[in-house]
C-alpha cells in the first residue's frame, strides 16, 4: 500500500508539473544528454611527456602542436 501511495505522489507531482509520465521520462534524457555533451566541449590537452608516454611524438613546431601517433594521437600539445 505505502509503495502505491508514493507512486501516486509521484504521477501526480508529474501531472501537477504538466509532463506526462512519457514528458518525464524525455525531461530526464534531456538533462543527461546535455551534461554529457557539457563535459565533451572542453578541450584535452596533453603535455609533451604525457605524449611521448603515449606512443607517441609531440610535433611542437608544425602547426596545431599535435600528439603524433600513440595513445593521444591528434590530441593538441600544451
Amino acid at each position: 500500500m505505502r509503495i502505491r501511495r508514493i507512486l501516486a505522489a509521484v504521477i501526480a507531482t508529474a501531472a501537477f508539473a504538466g509532463l506526462g509520465l512519457t514528458g518525464a521520462a524525455t525531461a530526464a534524457t534531456a538533462a543527461t544528454t546535455t551534461v554529457t555533451a557539457t563535459a565533451q566541449g572542453a578541450p584535452h590537452y596533453v603535455t609533451p611527456n604525457q605524449c611521448k608516454q603515449g606512443g607517441g611524438t609531440p610535433a611542437i613546431n608544425e602547426p596545431g602542436n599535435l600528439c603524433k601517433g600513440g595513445t593521444y594521437d591528434g590530441q593538441p600539445v600544451d
